[in-house]
């Protein structure tokens, strides 16, 4: 069978010479949109490359960052536990702490909020924020506050991003991809936790969005800043799960009902913080005096009620949790003072606290129900710090870290049921919402934390006006 003429031909034979003329100015106009699209692929490219090498150098230098914060922790939680007078050194700390941050730390008493901020709307960092937030947190640690090191790395994180961010005059897309990557970088090498590191900084600064353009650069910044700070020294405790019970409808029940308690565990330890905060800056027209009195109420209570073993970090408490050695006291100790530490202004994080809170609760609920106590002790270890720092995929992400494949499923329900029970609550007000948990909470779409609280409260106060 003769080959048939193509259209084109057949078009050519038509119309002749001015098809012809037609095809040069597609072709033409081909040819020059692939030479810009090349350009700007180019120029893509040159970007990404000089945003990928500056996250290595971020990411490098909190590695470093996170093997000298960890190792003072190690030495002042030694020496604390070994000379518990030390706690006596509580109101000068405190003082202390709240003199230089007021006359010499300018915004860097916002903390995480401050990073958030900057994150979002590229508002710079000054460098003194990670060596105030270094020195006064390992002076809190020393002298038994309650707190954890999450906050004090992430601040260390965002600053050192923000100033590598200025050195190279970077801004817009560029600069916000490399402050999530220094946020990865302190998250991953302070826990040891690579791939929650890595979402953490995609989904710390908002509510219901993961940031995946940042994707590649908070990837290898947690697992630079984590290789670095193990190949310092950095060791980091494990705790496995010893059985996991088959996914049986009453199990499966159980964990929905603990994830409720975790997620409202959460809330409740945000409103502590909060509710600390306000009765001190509402009481004291001083802030020296409102500082002396929080650590001098943080050492009664510490005395009291013989309290001094749930100082500093309280890893102990994760342990014990997976053994089934704990009870609720253990749980609300912690969370007591964790509140009357950070609520009187000591420097720290929350998530060290969250995990003892969740495991110690977890491993009573365990052995409460004849549930292996390391499985529940897991769950709850991940739930209460998901559900108050609102980050569900990082919560997915940490159990793939701590535990592996194990209890995959039972992770998830957890991780989601407990953010959800949490509302838009948690312990960084400057976090942004952008898409609600519920529909009931829509008109908070927009705002920030912070925002929405204070307008639940007046909310709430409205409606008890008009009872009355």
């Amino acid at each position: 069978m003769p080959a048939q003429p193509s259209d084109m031909l057949r078009r050519m034979r038509r119309h002749g010479t001015g098809f012809i003329s037609t095809l040069g100015l597609e072709l033409a106009h081909t040819e020059r949109m692939l030479a810009t699209d090349a350009v700007r692929d180019w120029g893509n490219m040159r970007a990404s490359l000089r945003t990928l090498a500056l996250t290595l150098l971020v990411s490098a230098l909190m590695g470093a960052a996170a093997w000298a914060f960890l190792t003072s922790l190690d030495i002042v939680t030694d020496a604390r536990e070994h000379h518990i007078w030390l706690f006596a050194l509580l109101p000068l700390v405190s003082v202390a702490t709240a003199w230089v941050y007021r006359n010499h730390g300018l915004r860097a008493a916002r903390g995480n909020n401050l990073v958030i901020d900057s994150s979002v709307t590229g508002t710079p960092i000054r460098a003194r924020m990670a060596v105030l937030t270094f020195v006064c947190s390992v002076a809190t640690h020393l002298a038994g506050g309650s707190a954890g090191r999450e906050g004090t790395a992430v601040q260390i994180g965002g600053t050192i991003a923000s100033n590598v961010a200025g050195l190279f005059h970077l801004d817009g897309r560029e600069r916000q991809d490399l402050m999530l990557a220094g946020i990865s970088a302190a998250f991953g090498s302070v826990f040891g936790t690579p791939l929650a590191g890595a979402f953490f900084g995609m989904e710390m600064c908002t509510i219901g969005k993961l940031n995946y353009s940042a994707g590649i650069y908070c990837l290898v910044a947690s697992f630079t800043g984590d290789g670095v700070a193990r190949l310092l020294g950095i060791a980091h405790a494990k705790n496995a799960i010893a059985a996991v019970p088959a996914m049986e409808p009453a199990t499966v029940a159980l964990v929905v009902v603990s994830a409720v308690v975790f997620g409202l565990v959460a809330r409740f330890f945000s409103l502590a913080i909060r509710t600390v905060k306000r009765f001190y800056a509402a009481r004291f027209t001083s802030y020296l005096v409102a500082a002396l009195v929080g650590s001098l109420v943080l050492l009664a209570v510490y005395l009291a009620f013989g309290l001094t073993r749930y100082g500093g970090l309280s890893e102990w408490l994760v342990g014990a949790g997976f053994e089934g050695a704990t009870t609720p006291l253990d749980a609300a100790a912690k969370l007591v003072m964790t509140a009357l530490t950070l609520g009187a202004g000591f420097q720290g994080g929350e998530v060290t606290p969250l995990f003892g809170i969740g495991a110690s609760l977890g491993g009573w609920i365990g052995t409460s129900t004849g549930v292996e106590p390391s499985f529940m002790a897991a769950l709850g270890m991940i739930g209460v710090f998901g559900a108050a720092l609102n980050v569900p995929i990082t919560t997915i992400m940490l159990s793939v870290d701590m535990f592996g494949g194990q209890a995959a499923p039972y992770f998830v329900i957890v991780a989601f049921v407990s953010y959800l029970v949490a509302g838009h609550r948690g312990v960084y007000p400057a976090q942004r919402i952008v898409t609600p948990k519920r529909r009931s909470l829509a008109d908070d779409a927009g705002t920030t934390v912070e925002a929405a609280i204070e307008h639940h409260r007046d909310q709430t106060t409205g409606q008890e006006r008009d009872d009355a």
